[in-house]
């Protein structure tokens, strides 16, 4: 797969991983690399299938292959201990990892995520699946964007998004890598297991997001063994993008008590 190591060259810093939602693209932390990069290496990857990690995503495509991978990643670049910072299907790559290696986790930071399927949710997958079976490219992006942002945030940056989103049109992935991955989110479960996961998480959710119910972080919060929960009223799906500032100072604040230490 695709990947940046970026930030402080110091040996000892400490670091971070961020790993990206459905797109993949690592382009999604932009708004967070200028505060990071002073005081952490930081590693960005392309999910594979996505980007600039081509490659046919098999049938039986799973979150936890995209946990594999990435543990792949971290061993081939020698990263033994870091704070993975996951957005909605980041995080459930980062609550793979902690179920099968959680010595490498100082932290975990889960945006929007959850632990099982549940009804809303299901329903925008199979939108989103159809929109990509019956609809041209354009559409999935224009519906994309209302599942990802706020009304009033779409309506007060509609020349950023649709640059954006004429980009995207000329690198669209794979139909067939999208569905496989939209379906490994549909299956994505483990309520059963969240008592074994004993790691330090952060659970930031926003009331608006679209997507995910924001209740669906309250209860991954309160089935982790140390989970702590930050619900905000504002930001949607992508709160990273629209309140940079907010999440970034949250983040910072996070990750502070571990450089204490």
């Amino acid at each position: 797969m695709y990947f940046e190591i970026l930030g402080s060259k110091n040996p000892d810093a400490p670091t971070v991983v961020l790993s990206s939602g459905l797109g993949g693209s690592a382009h999604f932390w932009q708004a967070q690399l200028p505060v990071l990069q002073s005081g952490y290496r930081v590693i960005v990857y392309d999910q594979n299938g996505t980007g600039r990690s081509p490659a046919s995503l098999p049938s039986d495509y799973s979150i936890q292959s995209m946990a594999d991978e990435l543990l792949a990643l971290l061993d081939h670049t020698k990263i033994t201990h870091c704070h993975f910072i996951g957005h909605a299907l980041g995080g459930l790559v980062g609550l793979n990892i902690a179920l099968q290696r959680p010595e490498i986790l100082q932290s975990l930071v889960l945006i929007n995520a959850w632990s099982s399927p549940n009804p809303h949710t299901l329903r925008c997958f199979r939108v989103r699946q159809s929109l990509l079976h019956n609809s041209p490219p354009e559409m999935y992006l224009q519906a994309q964007a209302l599942f990802l942002y706020p009304p009033d945030w779409i309506m007060l940056n509609i020349q950023r998004l649709e640059q954006e989103e004429q980009h995207m049109l000329e690198h669209f992935p794979n139909q067939d890598n999208l569905l496989a991955r939209i379906k490994a989110l549909s299956e994505f479960d483990i309520d059963s297991q969240l008592g074994a996961i004993e790691t330090d998480t952060l659970v930031v959710a926003n009331k608006d997001d679209m997507l995910v119910p924001w209740q669906r972080s309250e209860i991954l919060a309160s089935g982790l063994v140390n989970g702590t929960l930050r619900v905000f009223d504002y930001g949607g799906h992508a709160c990273t993008i629209t309140e940079p500032k907010i999440f970034n100072d949250l983040l910072l604040t996070h990750l502070s008590h571990y450089d204490a230490k």
